[in-house]
């Protein structure tokens, strides 16, 4: 049965008119093939044979969860790339959880409120301090340390979460920085509060050195928000707990001739998806004019098995649990 990525570099030939590898070369196919697969299926169809149940673990306070560039073992590596959309339900160890991508509707539910506490004053020549904060445990990425210097300029460090270099999983440690500059000028402990940094410029006499926080009480989250290629977690973790959460996957690419798509009835698409972005780059239209049809027909065939699949799908209401035959309210309508 004609599948694999070998027969579709043969169909592509002959749709491009191109039998010789002189005029277009098997690894040329393959872009284009691979082209059309991975960034233009996904987006034509949101195919049903793509949507995967994705299951990543909390750590002990850590809120935010976003793509692993170090580890390719995590179910979050290149999480950007390698995911298109992420759908409710989301579940908690178990738990139905709540899922948002509104910053509005999350953080009205779980305010960030940073508070200021005074934690020493300037005499102009001292620009290093240490201490503990008395709040604790404190968020990540939420931290702010400021005054004012001898000519009335702010003086601001903020943290920065350090990272386990094997894992890209993020510690307990957050390097304190100037605003957009890379150098560390001192440290914070979120668990215990313990801090110590560096001004570049000693502040003031007489000017108030202040700490901005937020504290929290870690517990088994209920609420997850999916905003900026990242996910955030309420309440804050405090033990490792799996959350399993809905996500179309982009497709794999071929790369071996043996190879074969997801499903073997998308062969014929992805030959003509191939074949019309060569006919492109050739600016042929009249050719590409003529495979068009059959290229919507394809993509017809392909979308079919996710309408059929999803036809019989109860649109949800408030009362689909009481008609389910699994719920204890099904006796009352029998």
């Amino acid at each position: 049965m004609a599948a694999t990525l070998a027969d579709i570099r043969t169909k592509v030939r002959r749709l491009t008119r191109s039998p010789s590898a002189s005029q277009l070369s098997d690894i040329q196919i393959d872009e284009y093939i691979n082209t059309f697969l991975l960034y233009d299926l996904p987006e034509h169809e949101r195919l049903f044979t793509f949507r995967k149940t994705l299951t990543f673990y909390t750590e002990p306070n850590v809120d935010v969860y976003d793509t692993n560039t170090v580890r390719d073992t995590d179910p979050l590596y290149d999480f950007k790339n390698a995911f298109i959309t992420s759908h409710a339900p989301v579940y908690v160890a178990g738990y139905k959880a709540y899922l948002t991508l509104s910053r509005n509707d999350f953080f009205n539910i779980y305010p960030q409120l940073q508070v200021q506490r005074k934690i020493g004053t300037g005499n102009g020549i001292i620009t290093n301090f240490i201490g503990v904060l008395g709040v604790k445990p404190i968020l990540q990425n939420q931290v702010l340390f400021s005054s004012i210097d001898a000519d009335h300029k702010s003086l601001v460090l903020t943290d920065t979460p350090v990272k386990f270099p094997a894992t890209g999983v993020r510690t307990s440690l957050g390097d304190l920085k100037w605003p957009n500059d890379p150098v560390a000028r001192g440290a914070i402990d979120y668990i215990s509060g313990d801090y110590l940094f560096d001004f570049p410029v000693a502040p003031g006499v007489g000017e108030a050195i202040y700490a901005q926080t937020v504290g929290y009480q870690a517990a088994r989250p209920c609420a997850v928000l999916y905003y900026d290629n990242a996910f955030t977690v309420r309440p804050v973790p405090d033990k490792t707990y799996a959350i399993n959460i809905e996500a179309y996957i982009k497709p794999t690419a071929l790369v071996n001739a043996g190879d074969e798509p997801i499903l073997q009835q998308h062969w014929q698409l992805l030959a003509y998806g191939g074949a019309r972005k060569i006919l492109q780059d050739r600016l042929d239209i009249d050719t590409l004019a003529l495979l068009e049809p059959e290229f919507k027909e394809q993509m017809l065939l392909v979308g079919r098995r996710t309408i059929v699949q999803q036809s019989e799908e109860r649109t949800a209401t408030i009362y689909t649990q009481m008609v389910d035959p699994s719920s204890n309210n099904w006796n009352n309508f029998i």
